[in-house]
């Protein structure tokens, strides 16, 4: 006898889309202070500083994104791929 594997399968599914959409958030909320604009002056050193710090995380944060994102990406092929062959099965046989 096997287990049903499709609450797992929806379970594994939603955990990766909550993490990704997490991810997603965090990066909104640092790039929300970013500005697009080039400091020339002395004067603006901080403000460069702080443009740098965040460029910095986002750009370390954007590997996570990818293989977050292509997990989920891969986890929905494999559920639909599931019901699809389930579906089969049903009409075949």
């Amino acid at each position: 006898m096997t287990p049903n594997i499709v609450p797992v399968l929806w379970m594994v599914w939603a955990f990766l889309a909550l993490v990704t959409a997490l991810l997603y958030a965090y990066r909104a909320s640092l790039t929300r202070d970013e500005e697009g604009q080039i400091f020339l002056d002395e004067a603006f050193a901080h403000e460069k500083a702080v443009q740098t710090q965040i460029v910095s995380k986002v750009t370390k944060l954007q590997p996570a994104l990818r293989v977050s994102m292509a997990l989920t990406v891969v986890m929905t092929i494999v559920v639909l791929a599931y019901y699809a062959w389930d579906a089969s099965k049903s009409f075949l046989g």
